[in-house]
C-alpha cells in the first residue's frame, strides 16, 4: 500500500475521534460490590444524530443534547473518569463530560455513595476511601467488559475530580492522606467547611474497614485535572511532594466563604513538582461555576427549597458560566493533548 493511502486512512481514523458528529449516551448499574453499587454514566462519540434527546436537566439546570443507548464510534477512544463534589452527582459535570465526547473521548461520571445528592449516609460517607475505590471499579469494569474494552485505549485514561472528587482523583495519582497533618491545619487554620467535614467523611480517626495502607495510587491513569479542590490540607506533604503524574489545578478566583483556592488549590500547587504540574486560576470563576448552567429563575428556585442553595447558581456579573466553561474545555483538551 503506498505511504499516501495509509495517511489518508490513518487521517479518517483521527478524524472520527476528533470529530465526532453526536454525543451517545448510557447508563447502568455497576453491582460487583453489593454494599455498594454504582449508577454510571457514559458519554461517548457516535455517527448517530437521532432521535436526540436531553439528559441531566431539570428546573433549575440546563442538560445537553445526546443519543441515548447509540453505538460507539468503532475506534479507541481515550478514556476520562469524572468525580462529582460533596453531596453533588453525576450530572454536576455533564457540560463538561459531552464536550470531551463530542472531541473523541468516552466519559464515565458516577454518583459516590454517602456523599451524593440523594445518599447521605453516614456510613458510606465516612468510608472516605471507597470514593477512589469506585474510580477503580468503574475503570475495571469498562477495561474487562466485552464491548467497551474494544473501544477504550487503556494506555489513555486520565481522571477529572470538582472539590471532594479532585480529593479522590488525587489519591489515584499518589497523594495519601496524613490525619496528624490535618488535625494540625485545621488547628492552625479552622475553616469550618473543610473541617466540619472531618467527622462525617471519617478523616477524624481510623474507620472499620478501613485499609492499612492509605496509598490508593493506580498507574493506569496517565493524567488528572483537580476542579477548585477542597481537602487539600488532608494530604502529606511527602507524598504530594512525590506524585508524577501530570495534574492540571484549575481554581475559583472568587471565594463562596471559607474555600479560599489559595489555601486549596494552591496549597496543592505549592507542593507538587513543578515538572508535571499545570495550574490556573479563573479570576471571575466560583466554586459552582464548575457546575451546570443554570436556567433563569434557577436561583429563587433553589433557595426555596433550600435555604442558601441560591449560591450553587450565583456567579459574577462580569463573566457568564457558560464562557467560564467554554474556556475551560479549551485548557483541559490542551492539557490532554500537550501534558
Amino acid at each position: 500500500m503506498k505511504l499516501s493511502a495509509v495517511l489518508i486512512i490513518l487521517f479518517l481514523c483521527i478524524s472520527k475521534v476528533a470529530f465526532a458528529g453526536s454525543v451517545g449516551f448510557q447508563q447502568f448499574k455497576l453491582a460487583s460490590d453489593t454494599s455498594r453499587p454504582l449508577k454510571v454514566s457514559l458519554w461517548y462519540p457516535t455517527s448517530q444524530n437521532t432521535p436526540s434527546e436531553s439528559v441531566a436537566e431539570n428546573i433549575a439546570f440546563i442538560g445537553t443534547a445526546v443519543v441515548k443507548n447509540a453505538s460507539v464510534l468503532p475506534t479507541k477512544h481515550p478514556l476520562v473518569l469524572l468525580s462529582h463534589g460533596y453531596r453533588g452527582n453525576w450530572k454536576n459535570q455533564s457540560w463538561l463530560a459531552n464536550a470531551l465526547a463530542l472531541k473523541g473521548y468516552v466519559v464515565a461520571a458516577l454518583n459516590h455513595p454517602g456523599t451524593t445528592t440523594f445518599d447521605h449516609s453516614r456510613l458510606q460517607a465516612s468510608q472516605w476511601w471507597q470514593r477512589p475505590h469506585d474510580l477503580v471499579r468503574v475503570l475495571d469494569y469498562l477495561l474487562e467488559d466485552t464491548i467497551w474494552r474494544a473501544s477504550i485505549d487503556a494506555e489513555n485514561v486520565s481522571a477529572i475530580g470538582h472539590s471532594l472528587g479532585g480529593w479522590s482523583v488525587m489519591q489515584l495519582v499518589g497523594a495519601q492522606l496524613d490525619r496528624d497533618a490535618f488535625k494540625a491545619q485545621c488547628l492552625l487554620y479552622p475553616n469550618p467547611r473543610i473541617c466540619g467535614l472531618t467527622n462525617e467523611l471519617g478523616l477524624t480517626s481510623p474507620q472499620p474497614g478501613e485499609p492499612k495502607s492509605l496509598n490508593f495510587y493506580d498507574p493506569r491513569i496517565k493524567k488528572a485535572v483537580i476542579l477548585d479542590l477542597g481537602l487539600a490540607r488532608s494530604f502529606s506533604l511527602e507524598s504530594m511532594e512525590k506524585v508524577e503524574t501530570p495534574v492540571l489545578i484549575l481554581g475559583a478566583g472568587v471565594d463562596i466563604g471559607d474555600l479560599p483556592q489559595a489555601m486549596e488549590s494552591g496549597y496543592l500547587a505549592e507542593h507538587l513538582p513543578l515538572f508535571n504540574r499545570h495550574y490556573k486560576v479563573y479570576e471571575q470563576a466560583m466554586h459552582f461555576s464548575f457546575l451546570q448552567v443554570c436556567k433563569p429563575g434557577a436561583i429563587a428556585l433553589l433557595e426555596e427549597e433550600v435555604p442558601g442553595d441560591g449560591i450553587i447558581c450565583k456567579d459574577t456579573s462580569s463573566t457568564s458560566r457558560d464562557i467560564l466553561h467554554q474556556q475551560m474545555v479549551k485548557d483541559i483538551l490542551g492539557f490532554f493533548t500537550h501534558a
